[in-house]
């Protein structure tokens, strides 16, 4: 979906920003939270914002929220399907 003027014709394009602050989405991660509501250790697959703020699917509950300072990747997205208990130990 493009940017268009008053006329209707194209005038920007949006961006096609594939990594933010170093994590994609699909990535799984291990976040480590120091306080708050989600404060703990989480382990999943992230879905990552712009603004740097991520959420975490953890196969029982999604955490919203997590900033990047306290995620870690632990395996990159590569198109293949990985089960969250053979990676954490």
């Amino acid at each position: 979906m493009s940017v268009t003027d008053k006329f209707g014709f194209p005038k920007s394009h949006k961006t096609n920003t594939k990594f933010h602050f170093g994590f994609t989405t699909g990535d799984i991660v291990r976040a480590n939270v120091p306080k708050g509501k989600n404060a703990g250790t989480h382990t999943g697959r992230v879905t990552t914002r712009k603004i740097g703020q991520f959420d975490i699917n953890t196969g029982t509950k999604t955490l919203q929220i997590i900033n990047h300072k306290y995620c870690t990747v632990l395996q990159r997205h590569d198109g293949y399907l990985y089960l969250l208990s053979s990676i954490v130990h």
